[in-house]
């Protein structure tokens, strides 16, 4: 996807090695859920992590060396319509409501087949099939590209993914991206290297999907990567990198610096 490039590390505050994700009630760093650079893991494939799984399919992840020098960065690789994903599990965020952030880059985003749907991070709850997808994009042909967008899979709304031509998924460059889940409109909104975006975003009754309302799960697990959905996509390989993740019940600064 798109720009900035990596902080300083020392923008994260490591959690203890013995910490997972918990409660905002029981967190120690003014409402952080989860924080992760990745510094801490050793290189090469990894499986798991401090507060942390993976979920993987024709896909793998990789612990390296960031090419500038500073730190580590996770590499997401997939072949065809594969999935890799870092997994947050067990978040209970107050109000069901909370920010997260990260920085990444797409190496090559689908060029086909037409229509061709990917997620970046996919929020649910296990008291409803409802997938809330806060980042993710399409191929559009009647568009000539591929462009960030809101979704959501399996609730009343259906499948759906609210793509806007004003948010162009740009492909090889560092971006910054947040996201905020407001459970007082069932609201999301997305940020780019700071930038408010709002033809991004959607709510209770405004959204991509049919008549119903959109309704959020009870958020406990948050998944970060990437997933493409057509099988024989063009190119049949993706590779994205991924670093400084934060999830928090407060927006988490570091993306406009």
């Amino acid at each position: 996807m798109i720009i900035l490039r990596k902080a300083a590390a020392a923008i994260l505050i490591a959690i203890p090695p013995t910490a997972s994700a918990t409660p905002a009630a029981q967190d120690t760093y003014g409402g952080t859920l989860v924080r992760e650079n990745f510094n801490h893991l050793p290189l090469g494939p990894v499986t798991k992590g401090r507060g942390w799984t993976t979920d993987t399919s024709n896909g793998a992840l990789t612990v390296e060396p960031s090419p500038g020098g500073h730190g580590r960065e996770l590499r997401v690789r997939t072949e065809g319509n594969g999935r890799a994903f870092v997994v947050l599990s067990d978040l209970a965020p107050a109000g069901n409501s909370f920010w997260a952030r990260m920085r990444l880059r797409v190496t090559e985003f689908p060029t086909a087949p037409d229509w061709a749907h990917w997620t970046l991070a996919e929020a649910s709850g296990a008291d409803s099939p409802t997938l809330v997808r806060p980042l993710g994009g399409q191929y559009a042909p009647t568009d000539k590209g591929n462009f960030l967008g809101v979704g959501s899979d399996l609730g009343p709304t259906g499948d759906w993914t609210n793509w806007k031509t004003s948010a162009p998924a740009v492909a090889g460059k560092w971006q910054c991206v947040e996201f905020h889940l407001d459970a007082t409109d069932n609201r999301v909104t997305v940020y780019l290297d700071g930038v408010p975006q709002p033809d991004l975003t959607v709510s209770t009754k405004n959204h991509g999907g049919t008549a119903d309302d959109f309704v959020f799960p009870t958020f406990d697990k948050l998944k970060l990567g990437w997933q493409l959905y057509q099988s024989g996509p063009t190119p049949s390989s993706y590779d994205m990198r991924m670093d400084d993740i934060a999830v928090s019940t407060r927006r988490v600064e570091g993306c406009s610096s």
